[in-house]
């Protein structure tokens, strides 16, 4: 019996040793994401070409004027290792600075603090004696650059060159040209992740980052038409070994759908799904459906790499900017109006995507800076599931009928719709791949490519046949030499609709698809599958739009968005709203209620809330209800 007690009361202490340790554990791993990041990045003001002069300039103005708002973020956007002279552009080959492990470190004419090894170390110092946190964009895999001087590969757990099997390992044993980004061919491509080399590469340039100080990472050309699931899961298994907590960014998110992004959102932190947003209108209005179909799926907020992840609509392209693609600064004010401009915070606001503000706060205006510090959109927690569409009058304009178009697109293979192509044979020399499956389209022909055997090299290479064995162009005509894209060949913004991109058909993971047995046309490039949608040319361009958030002290939040060309009177039952909020008894209720960007009392409602809405424009109320 006294064995018997000792041995409990061992036990018991050893319970309580492990349940110790455990909270010990949980406690040393910080949330990341706990709400959407946000921050200021640098491409919308200064492309590529920003200086650590001017970064830091930017740093300090956002520690005194930003910070207080919640922007604790400062992030450096790509090409940051590119020397900024005569021949340097956005896709231009042999202009980078890479180490003796083939990794991008910063030109050191443009960051001066960089030399002797240093990196980012002292950037990250100074954002972090700010009170801020330190951010930098990286592309898919290994560098161009890197994979031609086939430089040797660092072991950072054992130290030295990468060995095994008896020989060193380098840059060109690893790199998969055939892979390169889509719409920058010159620049970079996917890394092997399935051999040990591949994989210490990404280890030793996420560790490198870490040491240099480095809190955020957006990590560019690995999602939506560009997905490299291998490379994103890899690098967040790497992040979660680091002591450091890195949040973790994916870009860009064309064609992104919900099936897509539910592979990577417990990966990740905050992941694009849209193009590229700038200051046109088209761009702004792209972005509703897009987000409403995320808000339906219950995405926003869902768990993430150790913490959360959230759907990003993109940086906020305000104030004074640059062009996309461009060798220059910040030179020209933001072509939207302040009623548009209104209309993409409220929107962003609402669907709780990140805030990363792209102008250069250097020049920030009192009218920008009141737009992005709004105090009301702290306030809106919006979890999953209660931001929503709610039922207004006028009905969704848009959905009149219009002119309608096919649209390829990719998807999730795990998305039963995939299923949907079969070969159509005329002869022995044509077959055809046609798309059988609904997209809408009740009059007229399926979509259909022609079916071509994958080109070969002059010398027809073994390992390419090994490769793409079974592999076939798709072409859009009989006899001619252009074939589809997984992925276009230069970066789409939000408002651009992909009908499918064919460029000259050559040697390329980004034009090789396969035909399985259950019917899913699967790209090499990207693991993704093809689908074909039937969608309205205009769509997204008009209508009104509705969103309801509630707040932290249990206020109501709803928007109302008139995308229309003319003012439009735009109403709500109070009633209606308690359909959208469940456990929100609303019958019979008076609320009181203010509007945001008027600053309008609007009273006590009792049945209905109406106002007429500006082209373009949004209203943002906010209710206390009894």
């Amino acid at each position: 019996m006294e064995i018997f007690v000792l041995n409990l009361s061992a036990v018991c202490l050893y319970l309580a040793f492990l349940l110790h340790r455990v909270s010990s554990i949980s406690e040393a791993v910080p949330v990341r994401a706990s709400s959407p990041p946000r921050g200021w990045n640098s491409y919308d003001s200064f492309c590529w070409t920003i200086s650590e002069e001017e970064f830091l300039q930017s740093a300090e103005i956002i520690s005194q004027r930003l910070r207080p708002h919640g922007y604790e973020y400062v992030v450096v956007d790509y090409l940051w290792y590119r020397r900024k002279v005569k021949g340097a552009y956005v896709d231009s080959l042999g202009f980078d600075v890479i180490d003796e492990w083939g990794r991008m470190i910063p030109d050191p004419d443009r960051w001066p603090s960089s030399r002797g090894g240093k990196g980012f170390t002292e950037v990250a110092k100074k954002v972090h004696a700010m009170g801020l946190k330190f951010g930098i964009h990286v592309m898919r895999g290994i560098s161009t650059q890197a994979f031609n001087a086939d430089t040797p590969i660092l072991d950072t757990l054992k130290g030295g060159a990468y060995e095994d099997s008896g020989r060193q390992w380098r840059a060109k044993d690893i790199g998969l040209k055939e892979r390169a980004c889509a719409w920058m061919q010159h620049g970079f491509m996917s890394v092997n992740t399935k051999l040990g080399a591949g994989r210490a590469f990404l280890r030793s340039l996420y560790q490198q980052y870490a040491e240099w100080g480095v809190d955020f990472v957006k990590h560019d050309c690995v999602f939506g038409d560009d997905l490299d699931i291998n490379e994103i899961s890899f690098v967040s298994e790497v992040l979660k070994e680091l002591d450091r907590p890195i949040v973790y960014s994916l870009s860009p998110g064309t064609g992104v759908t919900p099936a897509m992004a539910k592979e990577v959102s417990g990966l990740v932190n905050m992941y694009r799904i849209t193009g590229d947003d700038w200051d046109t209108w088209g761009d702004v209005a792209a972005h509703f459906n897009v987000s409403r179909d995320f808000s339906a799926a219950n995405m926003i907020g869902a768990k993430g790499l150790q913490g959360k992840s959230w759907p990003d609509l993109d940086m906020l392209p305000l104030g004074w900017l640059t062009d996309p693609g461009s060798n220059e600064g910040p030179h020209r004010t933001c072509n939207l109006n302040l009623d548009e401009q209104r209309t993409q915070m409220t929107l962003w606001a609402m669907a709780k995507s990140p805030l990363m503000f792209g102008g250069d706060v250097r020049k920030l205006d009192e009218t920008t800076y009141s737009l992005i510090t709004n105090p009301t959109f702290p306030y809106i927690i919006g979890t999953k599931g209660n931001t929503r569409k709610i039922k207004v009058t006028p009905p969704h304009l848009s959905e009149v009928a219009e002119s309608n178009t096919h649209v390829l697109g990719l998807t999730s293979c795990k998305d039963p719709k995939a299923n949907s192509w079969s070969i159509q044979a005329h002869d022995q020399e044509l077959e055809e791949i046609c798309w059988k499956g609904k997209s809408g389209n009740k009059i007229g022909e399926p979509l259909c490519l022609y079916k071509s055997r994958a080109l070969l090299s002059s010398d027809g290479e073994m390992i390419y046949k090994q490769q793409y064995q079974g592999k076939v162009h798709l072409l859009a005509s009989k006899g001619v030499g252009v074939c589809l894209d997984a992925s276009p060949k230069w970066k789409l913004t939000s408002k651009e609709l992909r009908r499918g991109s064919f460029s000259k058909c050559k040697r390329d993971a980004n034009q090789m698809w396969q035909l399985n047995p259950s019917g899913a046309l699967i790209s090499s490039y990207s693991g993704l599958c093809a689908t074909v949608n039937l969608v309205k040319a205009d769509v997204g361009s008009g209508g009104i739009r509705s969103w309801i958030a509630t707040g932290r002290k249990g206020e109501i939040y709803v928007a109302f968005f008139n995308l229309n060309t003319e003012k439009t009177l735009i109403s709500t039952k109070i009633s209606d709203l308690a359909k959208a909020l469940p456990g929100k008894n609303l019958n019979g209720a008076s609320c009181k209620c203010r509007e945001v960007w008027s600053a309008k009392d609007y009273g006590v409602l009792q049945q209905t809330l109406s106002t007429a809405v500006g082209m373009h424009g949004c209203a943002l109320f906010v209710l206390n209800c009894d």
